[in-house]
């Protein structure tokens, strides 16, 4: 198993502890009935041939139902900083 695999599972393990520890200005203002939960990791393809792209740990936190207010975290880690790509990630987040 690799360390990105390990980050993974604690993240989704511990979502709370996770956003405080990597959006720690963020989480001050979540509530503490927030929902946290992880979404879909696979993204919709414009085209069947398209490449495969999947996000490694997206968080999506809903303050309110009521309000219908929510934001989505989005935790990209890789052990190795030569494998990380920034336009890897734009395209993930747009």
């Amino acid at each position: 198993m690799s360390h990105d695999q390990n980050f993974k599972n604690l993240i989704l393990d511990y979502p709370r502890a996770a956003l405080e520890f990597f959006a720690r200005e963020e989480v001050e203002t979540i509530p503490p009935t927030a929902r946290i939960m992880p979404v879909r990791q696979e993204q919709l393809k414009k085209r069947l041939g398209d490449r495969f792209r999947e996000l490694d740990t997206p968080l999506l936190v809903e303050f309110s139902r009521e309000k219908k207010q929510a934001v989505l975290f989005i935790l990209e880690e890789e052990t190795e900083t030569r494998y990380f790509s920034i336009h890897r990630l734009i395209h993930y987040c747009v």
